[in-house]
């Protein structure tokens, strides 16, 4: 309701300034004066459509356009001193000297917003700490993958209140998801229905600050998007996806993987341990036995296949971690150990 008030005072205070200028200049002639608050209130409305069509305006985008300004009329300005200098060695008209400054400002004007837009992130380096991006005071934004979302334990560490930041869901990556939903493919319908309505309960949460960011960025792909925006916005990526990762750390945008996250959270075990474990499948030696801790550990117990689907108690012996998780192995402890009657 603002902005509408706002662009309305604009174009008013427009063709008011026109007609108070243009009653000095063309008093004896109504059609003239009219003309020209026409124009004004023209010129007026262009200016308030561009300003509609673009909602999301950026303050690095602005400022580096007003400092690019300021550059380039200082440009014009020095370099009209050597236009009127050439006035004085070659003889030429004053209107076509008047129109090289102009022509001279304009393009000044161009080149420096356009040099400076195009090189702002390293202006700092020509100017010190000169920097046309926002600073991020406090917890940093975390963008959310569609990965993430559809895994659904971004929910279950919500409710835990560990996340203080902003946590912000692209439009891009609800599209993908809505797209995902529409699949005739009954798996993947499943997935997109299921992310759909992880956002809607994380937006439920009370704990949790949550905003929907319709801001479009670069790239070809959601995967690229995402990397973009989160450069954009000086935000880290939450994700599940191994390749996102990747590439995101080598454009330097910091990364929460959740399957990462789960590995650092599973509990520590020292030889010498005893576990309990329900030994579900026969292993790759004989007489091996696997079962799985409720984080999805898998445990090797040596001896153990004659105990597959009970319950046991084992003796950790060792652990090893691999690219798939981790893996713990034991043996037999001596109250399931069959050689003792």
């Amino acid at each position: 309701m603002i902005q509408i008030v706002l662009r309305g005072l604009f174009v008013l205070m427009t063709a008011m300034v026109a007609g108070m200028y243009a009653l000095r200049s063309f008093s004896d002639s109504a059609q003239k004066l009219l003309l020209s608050i026409g124009s004004a209130m023209l010129i007026a409305g262009l200016i308030v459509l561009a300003d509609i069509f673009t909602p999301r305006k950026r303050l690095s985008s602005l400022s580096g356009a007003f400092f690019g300004l300021l550059v380039g009329m200082l440009a014009a300005y020095s370099l009209s001193f050597i236009i009127d200098y050439i006035s004085t060695l070659f003889p030429v008209r004053s209107e076509l000297m008047e129109g090289a400054k102009v022509f001279t400002g304009v393009v000044c004007v161009f080149a420096a917003i356009s040099m400076i837009l195009q090189t702002k992130d390293d202006f700092r380096f020509v100017i010190p700490y000169v920097e046309f991006a926002k600073q991020i005071r406090g917890n940093r934004p975390m963008l959310l993958d569609t990965s993430a979302i559809i895994d659904g334990r971004i929910l279950d560490i919500g409710q835990t209140q560990i996340i203080q930041g902003l946590l912000i869901v692209p439009r891009f990556v609800l599209n993908e998801m809505q797209t995902i939903a529409d699949s005739a493919d009954k798996l993947k319908r499943a997935r997109g229905r299921r992310g759909l309505d992880i956002v809607a309960k994380l937006q439920a949460n009370p704990t949790l600050d949550i905003s929907i960011e319709d801001a479009e960025a670069e790239g070809a792909t959601v995967d690229q998007k995402l990397v973009s925006l989160a450069q954009d916005l000086h935000a880290r990526i939450i994700t599940t996806d191994f390749n996102l990762t990747k590439v995101a750390e080598l454009r330097g945008v910091d990364v929460i993987n959740i399957n990462t996250l789960a590995e650092a959270m599973r509990p520590v075990v020292l030889p010498g341990e005893l576990l309990s474990v329900r030994v579900v499948k026969p292993g790759e030696s004989p007489g091996q036995g696997v079962g799985y801790l409720e984080d999805g550990t898998m445990v090797v117990v040596e001896n153990a296949r004659p105990h597959i689907g009970h319950d046991i108690a084992l003796t950790v012996t060792s652990s090893l971690q691999t690219a798939a998780g981790r893996m713990i192995f034991g043996k037999l402890a001596s109250d399931n150990d069959p050689k003792q009657g």
